[in-house]
């Protein structure tokens, strides 16, 4: 599979190889956001990736819709990360911190003010919060203003920065899989009648301003931008998948982000046609078909040769083989994920999962 292991450059890294770690959230932040020393050894173990995109990481308050996630918006937060990015780094990796505003996906039992969490418009997403204290109904959210919009565009700048402060080699933005972005983009959710609803010019106009304000503040090379086109996740629904799409990569082209991130959804046409319409770097999660879960190098190598994607990105693949590209070159074997450890909890499940060497 020698196509995974050619070199890329992507913004103003070069990566060694094309296999990139995908965002997984595993919820093993300490209670005010601050990730830990068992945080710095996941993402190491795991330095020989091409790139890591880290977990979902809220840009504030508000942004935050799990128990146990990390945050970038406070200085013990941003502190807590450099350890991170500083022993990845001394293994030889490079590094992109996700950030994902969660929108209607949070609850007031997340927020100290017990705040309803924001949306485009006050449509609940109909799914749940776990707790330890039992499952909790997501509340209707509150309608943001355009003060509101303005704020959570300036918050996502301002993490931004913070990522750079923390030693990260640049951002991605989560406009995917039902969270804030992805909320603004799609006609299910945003049933607003101002500049930020309605035509798909107005409901990518959030996610592009959010884009141009990142650029803006750490530079476009050091940006990356994720999309799961199709995607129901978090009770999102869209009408209009290729023209909403097609309309946003239009609009975030001229910006010359580092690259496009596709979630693919087991629909190839929609990513050749995609892929056509973007002129930059595209890293996939490539799932070529509805049965082809989880991505699998096959199915990597397959979209390489098929000049669907630069680079490949693998979650599952990677979260149980800390040294996947040693793996992929020796055909396996892999290790089989535990999902009984994906979210919360110690070190099991999450930085004992053995090497090939060991």
């Amino acid at each position: 599979m020698k196509e995974l292991f050619e070199p890329l450059s992507v913004g103003n890294l070069e990566l060694p190889n094309r296999l990139v770690m995908s965002p997984m959230t595993r919820s093993r932040a300490v209670r005010d956001g601050k990730v830990t020393g068992l945080t710095a050894e996941y993402y190491t173990q795991r330095a020989g990736a091409g790139l890591i995109i880290t977990e979902g990481t809220q840009p504030s308050v508000l942004g935050q819709g799990y128990i146990w996630t990390p945050g970038l918006h406070a200085g013990d937060q941003v502190e807590a990360w450099r350890a991170v990015t500083g022993a990845v780094h001394a293994e030889g990796g490079r590094i992109f911190a996700q950030l994902m505003h969660t929108g209607r996906v949070g609850h007031p039992y997340l927020y100290p003010d017990g705040a309803p969490p924001l949306a485009p418009s006050p449509l609940a997403s109909g799914e749940q919060l776990f707790t330890p204290d039992g499952m909790l109904d997501h509340p209707e959210p509150r309608e943001m203003t355009r003060d509101d919009i303005a704020q959570a565009v300036q918050e996502f700048a301002d993490a931004a920065r913070n990522a750079i402060d923390a030693g990260f080699d640049g951002v991605e933005l989560h406009g995917a899989n039902g969270y804030l972005i992805h909320q603004f983009l799609t006609d299910g959710s945003n049933k607003r009648t101002d500049s930020y609803g309605g035509t798909v010019e107005n409901r990518i106009r959030f996610g592009v301003e959010v884009a141009r304000a990142v650029a803006d503040a750490i530079g476009a090379e050091r940006l990356g931008f994720r999309i799961s086109p199709g995607s129901t996740s978090n009770g999102v629904s869209e009408s209009d998948t290729i023209e909403l799409y097609t309309g946003l990569l239009a609009a975030l082209a001229p910006l010359g982000l580092a690259y496009l991130h596709i979630l693919e959804l087991g629909d190839r046409g929609m990513t050749r046609k995609l892929r056509a319409a973007w002129p930059g770097t595209l890293i996939l999660n490539a799932h070529p078909t509805p049965e082809s879960f989880p991505s699998r190098p096959e199915h990597g190598l397959e979209a390489l040769r098929e000049g669907v994607a630069d680079a490949v990105a693998f979650g599952e693949m990677w979260l149980a083989n800390p040294d996947l590209p040693a793996r992929i070159r020796a055909g396996g074997p892999y290790n089989a994920a535990d999902p009984e450890t994906f979210y919360g909890g110690d070190h099991r499940g999450y930085t004992d999962y053995p090497a090939l060497t060991s």
